[in-house]
């Protein structure tokens, strides 16, 4: 299934805020989320722009195979992603159950998200250590996206569809290099 999101980076979360309130958007709540990451020993899902993410969202606990499905043109854009997640019930279990599988952890990250939503369409301001907070739009449909960057006046010309890993190289850090990235720990490899 394609997942459908942009991102619009570097936002001032004060002023998105009172935008979101602005147009009808209710606010859902503030979570700080969990995700450790695997892969296989030899790296081959990281070789074909995948990964297995585990990842606790406060309320609820998901499993991910998710993979990039190319780059488009010059942009740095990617054509879209590819994601399979369902629920999970234990975030323990679960990455012990990867390990039983062969999987190795790859990284451990949290970031912070506050998420706000209108006409089912999502609206989160992520949080990331090292990086500046930015907006992701998530909805069913492709016009669905057009409607909410019209409604926030929002350039589209500045929308991205990058995984944060692309945001960290846009910043001159490589988030591989990194076995814990959290706010108040960076452990490098």
């Amino acid at each position: 299934m394609e997942e459908i999101e942009v991102k619009f980076l570097e936002v001032d979360k004060n002023i998105l805020e009172k935008k979101l309130l602005e147009i009808g958007a209710k606010k859902v709540g503030d979570y700080l989320y969990k995700r450790q990451v695997f892969d296989y020993p030899d790296l081959r899902l990281d070789k074909q722009g995948a990964w297995i993410r585990l990842r606790d969202e406060g309320d609820k606990i998901t499993l991910s195979f998710k993979q990039r499905l190319g780059m488009q043109g010059n942009s740095g854009n990617d054509l879209g992603m590819k994601e399979i997640e369902f629920a999970v019930s234990d975030f323990g279990e679960t990455a012990n159950f990867l390990y039983e599988l062969g999987l190795a952890n790859k990284f451990y990250f949290e970031n912070k998200r506050t998420r706000y939503e209108k006409d089912g369409i999502e609206f989160d301001i992520d949080e990331w250590p090292l990086l500046k907070p930015y907006l992701e739009i998530e909805a069913d449909n492709w016009e669905d996206i057009d409607k909410a960057i019209e409604w926030l006046d929002l350039n589209k010309v500045d929308m991205k569809k990058f995984s944060t890993t692309q945001i960290y190289a846009l910043k001159g850090i490589n988030d591989k290099d990194y076995s814990k990235l959290t706010f108040t720990e960076a452990v490098k490899k």
